[in-house]
Order: structure tokens, then C-alpha cells, then sequence
């Protein structure tokens, strides 16, 4: 089986994004695949969510740069079938370096041909930074499929149009002619609120079938659990955002077929 690349990636930051990438990855995990997850934040929020500390000279930043490689960086969790590429302060220069060197949208994808090669693992996560800058385009060039997580706020549709335009560019330039939506997800869902439901209804309209069936809640379960370094189903099994993130994690495996 190929290994897939998917980013997780909303140039809108509070959405959802790390908290997705760290969940999906332990719910994967749990059902037997081989995952990686690489930060590519310099916030580090999915390395600290996932237990681990920012080391120096650990991310992407120096293979970005031609100065070693991915492999050697790769570090395993406390949690079976679960590894992952650390992020580290360092990575925020890397936007400024990349700038000024040759290819450079298309160095992440290089670096991590021998990763995706190396037949480790069944999916690559990579949690992007909020914004649109030179990381999140690497990735955008590396990734097979994107996942778009969405606030059920107001501008949601706003976010995700946004997305699709960058897509669209990306493909039509030929940084990556093949890139996809793979699905667009529903967070910080509040039952109790006719707004949370309006904007799932409406996105639901514009985006048929792109739309994942699972909805996932604001939970203060879901909140708490990075600052302890767990993922939710490792924090609180039982907890509604436990359940939902498990839910999410079997419809991504049907549509990647994993």
C-alpha cells in the first residue's frame, strides 16, 4: 500500500487544526496504522499535544535546507504506532530562508520523498501553520489530499472558500497538479446554539459529499487533554470528543482506503 500525505490546513488559526491532526493521529494509531505526524508550527502545539518537547536541530527546518534529512528525525511517542517530527523555535526563521533559496516550495516534498518511500508508515499527517505562508505551501506541494477543518462560526464559509481558491492555484500552476480536498470537517460543534447548526447546514449545502458526516463538539475534555500531553483517547476514552474523533478517524480510513 502507498503511503498517503495529507495536511491538515486552514490558513484560519483557532480552528481546530493541531487538535485534529493529534486526535485523527492517535485514533489511526489505535486502529493498527502506521502514523507520523510532522509539526510544521513553530507554536510546536501538536509536538507538546502529543507529549513530546521541541529539540534543537529536530524539525524540518535544517532538511528544508539541504542540511541532513527526515528520517533521522523521526521520534517515537508514548503511544503505539504513533511517531512524529517534532517542531522547534527555529522552524519560525524558515519562511525567511526559504525565500531566498532555489525550488523552494517544492524542498519539503523533496525531503520527504525518503520518508514516504521508506514504507514506515500508511499515512503522514502534517499539521500546518495558520497561515499561508512558504511552510504551508510546501506542504500543500507535498500532500496527496488536504483535510480542512472549519469552526461552526460565522466566516466558516468565508475559510473554506479561501482553501479552495489556493488549492485551485496550486494545481492549475503545477506545484501539484493532483492535490484534493479529501474532506472538509465540522469543529467546535455547540448543540446548544442554532448558530452551530445553521453553519453546518449551510456548508453541508455548498459542499455536499466533501463534507465528513462526523461533527466534532467543543468539549472541555478536548480542551484540557494537550496541556497533560495526551491525545483525548488517551486523556478521557469515554468523553464525547473521545468518540468523535474515533468516528472521524473510520470515515478518513473508508475514504483513503486504509
Amino acid at each position: 500500500m502507498p503511503t498517503h500525505v495529507i495536511a491538515v490546513a486552514n490558513q484560519k488559526g483557532g480552528v481546530g487544526k493541531t487538535t485534529t491532526t493529534v486526535n485523527l493521529a492517535a485514533c489511526l494509531a489505535a486502529m493498527g496504522r502506521r502514523i507520523l505526524v510532522i509539526d510544521l508550527d513553530s507554536q510546536a502545539n501538536a509536538t507538546s499535544g502529543l507529549g513530546l518537547e521541541k529539540t534543537e536541530g529536530g524539525s524540518v527546518y535544517r532538511p528544508l535546507l539541504g542540511d541532513g534529512g527526515l528520517l533521522e528525525r523521526i521520534r517515537p511517542t508514548a503511544f503505539p504506532h504513533l511517531e512524529m517530527i517534532a517542531s522547534e523555535v527555529d522552524l519560525c526563521g524558515a519562511e525567511v530562508e526559504l525565500a531566498r533559496a532555489d525550488d523552494y516550495l517544492n524542498r519539503f516534498k523533496n525531503a520527504l520523498a525518503p520518508v514516504r518511500t521508506s514504507g514506515r508508515f500508511d499515512l503522514i499527517l502534517l499539521d500546518c501553520p495558520p497561515s499561508l505562508g512558504i511552510l504551508t505551501l510546501n506542504a500543500y506541494a507535498a500532500a496527496d489530499r488536504l483535510i480542512v477543518p472549519l469552526q461552526c462560526e460565522y466566516y466558516a464559509l468565508e475559510g473554506i472558500a479561501t482553501v479552495t481558491r489556493i488549492v485551485n492555484q496550486v494545481r492549475t500552476d503545477g506545484i501539484n497538479p493532483s492535490l484534493d480536498i479529501l474532506g472538509v470537517l465540522m469543529t467546535m460543534f455547540d448543540v446548544r446554539t442554532k448558530l452551530s447548526q445553521s453553519v453546518v447546514g449551510e456548508v453541508r449545502q455548498h459542499f455536499g459529499e466533501t463534507v465528513f458526516e462526523t461533527v466534532i463538539p467543543r468539549t472541555t475534555r478536548l480542551a484540557e487533554a494537550p496541556s497533560f500531553g495526551k491525545p483525548i483517547i488517551h486523556y478521557d476514552k469515554y468523553s464525547a470528543g473521545a468518540a468523535a474523533y474515533e468516528v472521524f478517524a473510520v470515515e478518513v480510513a473508508k475514504r483513503l482506503g486504509l
